[in-house]
């Protein structure tokens, strides 16, 4: 699984997906039963961009640039793991890897061409469906993330079942 960038608390603690976007990821990998031991999660850009507002640290999205300058980082990760499945949340992990002309709205949930894995797919970064307002709108965003995850883990199931 590759995300963005380490948030706040993932800044602080030294571990991807271990803040309010972690436990939205963390639900979604339990209902696709999958456990969370069993993936690698990392993220395109390795520091956390944000400005500073009072004692608190914003987000901001980062550069091309921030996410050029951790893509060779990122490109040995994925060399060393040689994973079956590559999960893109968001945007930005998905264009970094895959190009810019990648659309998270338009090719979610689907397999995507790419020598990265035998199946790239890109969803929907858990941290926007915190961002959700309503709360059935937010159920099924989690839902749509909870199906990409399930298609992945069916993928790898079938390839493990391979002679």
């Amino acid at each position: 699984l590759v995300g963005e960038q380490p948030g706040d608390r993932e800044d602080i603690e030294g571990h991807p997906f271990v803040g309010p976007a972690g436990r939205i990821l963390d639900q979604g990998l339990e209902q696709a039963g999958i456990a969370r031991q069993d993936v690698y999660i990392t993220n395109a850009v390795k520091h956390f961009r944000y400005k500073a507002q009072g004692k608190r640290r914003i987000h901001q999205k980062p550069d091309r640039w921030h996410v050029s300058a951790c893509l060779p980082w990122l490109e040995a990760e994925l060399a060393m793991i040689a994973p079956e499945a590559l999960v893109l949340l968001g945007a930005t992990a998905g264009q970094a890897l895959l190009g810019p002309k990648l659309r998270v709205g338009r090719d979610r949930g689907r397999p995507l061409e790419s020598d990265l894995a035998p199946f790239v797919t890109v969803t929907t970064h858990p941290s926007a469906i915190l961002r959700v307002r309503e709360e059935d709108e937010r159920h099924a965003a989690m839902e749509e993330l909870v199906a990409d995850l399930l298609s992945v883990r069916k993928h790898v199931e079938a390839a493990a079942r391979l002679p």
